[in-house]
């Protein structure tokens, strides 16, 4: 799947967009803590929750297939906290349950970052004093994803322009080479970021 810019919103703009970072944010965290709350029989809530949701992304008229798209992408890691309450007393209903709330909490996380952009959420984070550091490793962590991504897709792109072979292991052979050349240029990026920001009077 492929990441958006930084700064990227999507849909159209609307009264959403332009509403101060501060009130989606605040929303979303309301929304997500009462749903992880909730029991995991709250059935009702979980319909309402999801109604709301779409709700909220057709005033920002964002297109729902991309969006759904997203939540599905994340969804393997809900599932493997799901997973293991199948092997409890009446874990096939926690089980479902479980998954219910964590798609919801995803949903609402993904319908906040198309919503909202990075650098605003980040402003927020300083107007609360959260700590410095913290906020800096957050937007050079976010920053550099976007660079590793496109190193990543060059690297596979040049591993598939000299590959031949077909079989399963010669790709599977290609996909651990490929993650032991981004490993390297990654140590080797940061380790070059971070002379330069020490030489632009950066303190640890």
């Amino acid at each position: 799947m492929p990441l958006r810019p930084c700064d990227s919103r999507g849909g159209a703009e609307t009264f959403l967009h332009r509403s101060p970072a501060a009130v989606p944010l605040s929303g979303t965290v309301v929304f997500v803590i009462l749903t992880a709350l909730l029991p995991n029989q709250a059935w009702p809530f979980f319909l309402g929750a999801g109604g709301f949701l779409v709700a909220v992304a057709a005033l920002a008229r964002l297109p729902f297939v991309p969006l759904l798209k997203r939540v599905l992408w994340l969804e393997p890691f809900a599932l493997s906290i799901a997973f293991l309450l199948l092997f409890q007393p009446g874990g096939l209903g926690l089980f479902f349950g479980r998954m219910a709330k964590s798609t919801l909490c995803l949903g609402a996380v993904v319908l906040f970052s198309q919503i909202t952009s990075f650098t605003e959420v980040l402003k927020v984070f300083r107007r609360f004093r959260a700590m410095g550091l913290l906020v800096t490793t957050i937007a050079l962590a976010h920053r550099y994803t976007f660079v590793l991504t496109e190193e990543m897709t060059r690297l596979r792109r040049a591993r598939r322009c000299r590959t031949f072979a077909r079989s399963r292991r010669s790709a599977w052979a290609g996909l651990s080479g490929v993650a032991a050349h981004l490993f390297i240029r990654s140590s080797e990026r940061a380790e070059r970021v971070y002379g330069a920001m020490r030489a632009r009077g950066w303190k640890t």
